[in-house]
Formats: C-alpha cells, structure tokens, sequence
C-alpha cells in the first residue's frame, strides 16, 4: 500500500476521538456528525495549535451546523444544472465533472455538503454517461474534475477518465480541482505527477485558505506538480475568524505566488447550509483586494467573486476605482485613493491640446 494510503487510513473519522481530543461534549459531536461526517487526516490535525485557531475551525465540526437551516443544500443550483448525474453543465463552454465524493478533509463550509462524504463510491456506468455527455458536446472546450477530490482516486481510475476526456477532440483544457495538496501532500508522488504529464494542457486549482498551510510539506508537493508544467492556480473561500484580515490574506497570497501557485478567487462564502458562522460581510472582502491591489505584487491579487446563488455563475466585485466615464475622460482612483484622469480618443480632432506628462493626483477630499 503506498504511504498516503496508509497516512489517510489514519485520519480521525470518530467523534469520540475528536471530542476527547478537544474537550467537546460527545453527545453534541454526535449530533453534527450524524449530518455531515468528520475526517481530518493525521498531517493536518498535526498544524492545529490549538482549540479554536483557523485550521482548526476548517474541518472541526460546530455546533452552530445544526442551528442554520434557512440557508440551502445546493445554494448554486448544481443540480438544476446537471443534465445527467455527476456533470454541471451551467457555462456555454464548460462544465465541471464530479468524479469522487470524498475529500482527504472534509471542510465543514462545503459548497457540496449535500453530496460529499458518501462512503459509496461514483459508479463506473455514472462515469461513462459523464463521459458520453462530453463527447456528445461539442461546445465543451474545458472540463473541470472535481468532487470530492479527483486526486483521491488510484493513479489508474484517474488516468482512465482523463484519458477519455482528453480523446475528445473538442476538448482543449482539462482542470483538477483539489484540496490534496494542503490536506495531504503526501499523495503528490511522482508517479501521479508523471501521469498527469501526459495530458497537457492540464491545470490544477489548489485550495488554500491560510498562510500556515503552506507548510514546507505542502510547498514541496506543489514544486513537484509545477515543475511537471502544471499551471497552478489557488481557490480561497472568505471565512470568518480564519482569514478575513486583510494581514492574513496578504501574506497568504504572497507565500502562494512565491509556491509558483497564482492566486485565482477569493470566493464570498456560499449560502450553504449550517455555515452562517463562517460568513463575513461583502465589504470585508472589499477591503481585502483594497489591501491588495497596488500594495502588494498584481500577481498576488485573486478576484473577489460570489458565486451568485441559484445559479448565476462567477460574479467579481471590484473596489469603486473608476469614479466617472464621459466622453472626454475617465476619471480613476487609484489604490491610495488619489484621483487621475485619462482622456478619452477624440475622433475626428487633427490637433488636440497638448497633454502634461504627468499629472498632478487629487486627494479623495479634493473631490466634490
């Protein structure tokens, strides 16, 4: 058996061992487990410092899970949206491929919490009918793999449905979606990254939500899969009393970019159910890409989207940095809140007034 089949074996499943280990009353750990199941694998339980930090509000359950029911199983319609069971088929060139229904971790702010942790696995006919709809759709030119976590899947199992997919002439970019790396690094071995390699053009989205989890195991894990020629690119979701500091996420960006990952999206928190406790304001996130933008390398900066709920898709939300639009000139405030203003081409003019090399900023308060 290879090691990080023996590492996730060892994860923490039971509520008894995690209400021992954490002082929590069993009888209210039995509760929340009976609606969404524990595991927390042994590397990642070992970067908890303590009861209550950012990691260990990740994937240790709440209370607060059963208290939420007003929010909603599926907040972004996936199902509405799934023309045969395991694809989402919402963009007019895309559709994610739901491949696994279990994680290394379980998140306890799943998007998906309605479907991961189901001990059965997907069935192989489900999988195939997956792959006929893709073929059968020429407009499909990038597929997701997700879950659960593909990359949980043996080496084999994987390769079989990203072989297919890749025989799909229409077909131009092939994404993973994974929490392997920062759950369990381990699993990043090399003969998964040599697999992977033969299927370019391939992505891989990461998915890290604070600096501490980019562990020297973790970094190792992502060279690994970089240096395959793998473009990475990170998925933070925006999580109260874990990382809604403009501090935090700034240095979680910067460790990021210097892993040779691109910070992707920040992601409002989904209106899932029994998550109301991880939710932070809008203008949280806000004041995040303000202490971003400008202060830090653009490399670093993700867009701010909501997954608009029902179904809308990906929606950024941008800072207010272009302030008026006319036809002469555009007027724009740049990240420290000073004003410039950029003309507009003036069709039909010979001879325009010369323009000064530079100009002079305006004070946010010199503006009526």
């Amino acid at each position: 058996m290879e090691k990080w089949r023996r590492i996730l074996r060892k994860s923490v499943t039971d509520a008894a061992e995690l209400a021992s280990r954490f002082d929590i009353p069993r009888e209210e750990m039995d509760r929340i487990v009976s609606q969404f199941p524990v595991q927390i694998t042994p590397y990642y339980l070992s970067l908890i410092k303590h009861k209550g930090d950012p990691l260990y509000r990740q994937v240790v359950p709440d209370v607060r899970e059963l208290d939420e029911s007003y929010l909603y199983q599926d907040p972004l319609a996936e199902d509405t949206h799934s023309p045969v069971p395991n694809i989402v088929h919402r963009y007019p060139d895309r559709c994610l491929f739901l491949i696994s229904h279990v994680c290394a971790s379980y998140c306890r702010f799943c998007t998906r919490k309605r479907k991961v942790g189901d001990s059965d696995k997907i069935k192989s006919s489900e999988i195939q009918r997956g792959i006929e709809y893709i073929k059968a759709h020429p407009e499909i030119r990038d597929v997701i793999l997700s879950g659960g976590d593909p990359l949980l899947l043996e080496d084999s199992k994987l390769e079989n449905i990203i072989k297919q997919v890749r025989q799909c002439e229409h077909v131009e970019i092939i994404r993973i979606g994974s929490r392997v790396p920062c759950f369990l690094p381990q699993r990043i071995t090399s003969s998964l990254v040599r697999m992977l390699k033969k299927y370019h053009p391939l992505y891989i989205n990461v998915h890290f939500n604070h600096p501490d989890e980019l562990t020297p195991q973790a970094v190792e894990a992502l060279a690994k899969l970089a240096d395959a020629g793998i473009p990475l690119g990170n998925q933070t979701v925006l999580l109260k009393d874990v990382n809604d500091s403009p501090e935090v996420m700034k240095k979680l960006m910067q460790k990021l970019v210097r892993a040779r990952v691109r910070p992707y999206y920040i992601y409002q928190a989904d209106m899932v159910f029994g998550t109301e406790h991880f939710r932070t304001r809008v203008e949280k996130g806000l004041e995040i890409i303000k202490a971003l933008r400008g202060w830090t390398s653009g490399l670093a900066v993700p867009y701010f989207v909501i997954d608009a709920p029902g179904g809308g898709g990906k929606i950024p939300i941008l800072p207010e940095y272009v302030v008026s639009v006319t036809d002469q000139e555009i007027m724009l405030r740049n990240y420290k809140g000073e004003i410039f203003f950029y003309r507009q081409p003036q069709e039909g003019t010979k001879q325009q007034e010369a323009v000064p090399e530079f100009a002079c900023p305006l004070a946010r308060d010199e503006i009526i």
